[in-house]
């Protein structure tokens, strides 16, 4: 293999053979091709495209450079889900125990937060003892034996994205939509499952923006799905405020506990359901997406599903205790309540996600350096959301933290996430598209849910 000419095809803007691409991420993971030249095909293929038989050819390469975990031991079709993240997006943590009660197996391999979007491994270790790190025997006895396990990526799954996403990040190359979807695949196909859901967050908060990109990588994230044989379904769903009421490690948890045993929080069950819904007929346990709503919500009023958080809790270490009264760890630390200014009301208008997501960062929920340590109290709970009526000097968003060291700096700019507008109105849905089997429920032009 010569790199140079791979470099050249791709700067040139022609088009690479599947045996190149391994070639080429074979050489680069053992050490072989040194990073300025992977930064040179890096920069090139960002610039001049990649076709989807390229987007392919590197997903499977970057699959085949660690661990395919077997999951053919454990019964049923495993059905995973991932999202793209954004701020509040806890899903995660109500969806795995719920769709597990309902009898689908649940293999979830999740990640760490890192910019203003919170990491599920974040959340799930917010809870006393609980731990992300297993090996794969462990993981799929685990699956076996409760039929739900949420883990960190291992060091053998996908090593080569490991090393690339390194390289990206200081490139300027992240946001190439064939890069992000060989990320997201290559891990979620080395994990076993056997169908996939994929939420796909769009807004403000979101790490796509713009719808159009959104589109677009919900399409390859599809397609790329499709062509490994699983059963693939994305959603798009709108992040530009952020999901549910609270942000930060354990107040998501906290919030997401609260759900497991029936609490109402609209935006967040509205996408958690449908969601689950899917992952349900995909998993075969259920005809259509209404009957398989009807049994998740009976999961969560029969108390299965909180169950099975708990069953989750105890497998992984952690402290089941602080399931039943969330809110004495959630008041342990300083809790600030903060009110509406005087400009304020008389409705909340919006509230901006990425500023409550950037404020919930320095308030030290969150990470700018993969090295940071996060404080797992700290997050910010909006007492107050869109349509919701406010006055001047009614409390407005509670501040969480281990101590009162951020607080004072993080006031002003989470008020100021907020707007506010004189007239009443509906708040839209977050289900915004649904693309599947190569169509989308509402094609471009077409009014969204």
């Amino acid at each position: 293999m010569n790199v140079v000419e791979l470099i050249l095809t791709k700067r040139d803007g022609g088009q690479l053979e599947p045996a190149q691409i391994h070639a080429l991420i074979d050489s680069y993971t053992a050490g072989d091709v040194p990073d300025y030249q992977m930064s040179a095909f890096l920069m090139a293929s960002f610039l001049n495209g990649m076709s989807d038989e390229e987007a392919v050819a590197l997903t499977d390469a970057m699959l085949s450079s660690g661990e395919r975990i077997d999951l053919s031991s454990v019964p049923g079709i495993k059905v995973d889900k991932h999202s793209t993240g954004g701020v509040g997006d806890k899903v995660s943590l109500i969806l795995a125990p719920l769709v597990a009660s309902c009898g689908v197996p649940v293999p979830m391999i999740s990640g760490r937060g890192l910019g203003h979007t919170g990491g599920t491994l974040d959340k799930l270790e917010s809870i006393p003892g609980f731990s992300t790190n297993m090996d794969t025997r462990a993981y799929r006895e685990q699956l076996e034996r409760i039929g739900v396990v949420m883990i960190g990526q291992t060091q053998d799954i996908a090593p080569a994205d490991r090393k690339l996403y390194a390289l990206r990040d200081v490139t300027g190359t992240v946001e190439f939509i064939p890069f992000i979807a060989a990320s997201i695949m290559s891990k979620k196909l080395a994990e076993g499952c056997d169908a996939l859901v994929l939420d796909v967050k769009c807004g403000s908060g979101a790490f796509m923006r713009e719808e159009s990109s959104a589109r677009a990588l919900a399409e390859k994230l599809v397609a790329i799905g499709e062509r490994f044989g699983k059963k693939t379904v994305a959603w798009m769903t709108d992040m530009s405020s952020p999901l549910g009421h609270a942000v930060g490690n354990w107040p998501e948890m906290a919030e997401s506990i609260a759900c497991l045993r029936g609490e109402t929080v609209p935006d967040l069950m509205e996408v958690t359901l449908m969601l689950a819904a899917e992952m349900i007929v995909l998993g075969g346990r259920a005809e259509t997406i209404e009957s398989a709503t009807e049994m998740a919500q009976r999961a969560i009023s029969s108390g299965n599903a909180f169950e099975m958080l708990v069953k989750l809790v105890e497998a992984q270490g952690g402290d089941p205790s602080v399931l039943d009264h969330p809110e004495l760890r959630s008041h342990s630390g300083v809790v600030r309540v903060v009110t509406a200014p005087e400009e304020s009301g008389p409705y909340v208008d919006t509230i901006n996600a990425l500023e409550i997501g950037r404020a919930c960062v320095d308030l030290g929920a969150g990470r700018s350096h993969k090295e940071d340590v996060v404080d797992s109290l700290a997050g910010i709970y909006l007492l107050k959301k869109e349509s919701d009526s406010i006055a001047s000097g009614e409390p407005l968003f509670e501040l969480h933290a281990s101590s009162e060291d951020r607080i004072e700096i993080i006031i002003d700019r989470v008020q100021s996430a907020y707007s506010y507008t004189e007239t009443l109105f509906s708040v839209p849905g977050r289900l915004q598209n649904r693309y599947a089997e190569g169509a989308w429920m509402h094609p471009v032009g077409n009014p969204s849910v």
